[in-house]
């Protein structure tokens, strides 16, 4: 969290707009360790860090955005956050530790996140708009971590079930600047398409469970989730 807080100072120093923010930092299946700050790792990297980061820049961002021309900001989920679970008493997995359960649980709260930030950008009245998407299954490195099995089936047929990274690429950047969602904001995107994401995604009492417990950890204001 210190280096996201140094590298938010030195980006403000520079007096420059910020027009596009994605978040697409990861890791999976790593075994049970903590990040510098004592989170769990999923929990810490893949969600902690870009919410942190999106709150101390989104001054930046409602500065940048215009009407005609909205700010935006995508976040890179994964279509297993489906199977996720989110357990607000145990969010950093200390009771009983899953690779897998704790990678989809940070892949669901970057969706609960995203549909609440905005809400309250809306709220806001701001011209900024966030959304949250789905590379699909991509070849990258991200699948360092898995068992040497699968490592043996990845590598043998990656070429006919993966994406490449610039096709994994593809729908952030469809988000990030087409026309298409100008002003659209709280999507779920999958192949540069608009679609459902998990039913438990859309319960607004989880998301807004969730920002407070969010902002606790990191150690922000949570003033913006409680005027609403």
């Amino acid at each position: 969290m210190k280096s996201i807080r140094q590298f938010v100072q030195q980006f403000r120093a520079k007096n420059c707009p910020l027009h596009v923010l994605v978040n697409n930092a990861g890791v999976m299946l790593v075994p049970e360790r903590k990040t510098e700050d004592g989170f769990e790792e999923h929990f810490g990297l893949n969600y902690l860090g870009h919410f942190l980061l999106t709150n101390l820049l989104l001054d930046t961002l409602k500065q940048s955005g215009t009407h005609s021309h909205n700010a935006r900001i995508i976040t890179v989920s994964s279509a297993t956050h489906y199977v996720g679970k989110l357990h607000l008493n145990d969010l950093q997995s200390r009771c009983s530790y899953s690779p897998h359960g704790a990678y989809a649980q940070s892949k669901l709260a970057l969706v609960l996140f995203t549909y609440r930030l905005q809400h309250l950008l809306t709220a806001n009245g701001s011209h900024v708009t966030a959304n949250v998407v789905d590379p699909g299954v991509v070849n990258t490195e991200l699948y360092k971590h898995v068992f040497w099995v699968v490592k043996v089936v990845k590598w043998m047929t990656a070429w006919l079930f993966f994406k490449t990274p610039e096709e994994g690429a593809s729908t952030t950047i469809y988000a990030a600047v087409s026309p298409e969602v100008e002003g659209a904001g709280g999507c779920y995107l999958y192949n540069e398409e608009r679609t459902k994401s998990a039913d438990v995604a859309y319960d607004e009492e989880l998301q807004r469970m969730l920002w407070t417990e969010s902002c606790k950890m990191v150690g922000i204001s949570d003033e913006a989730n409680r005027l609403l």
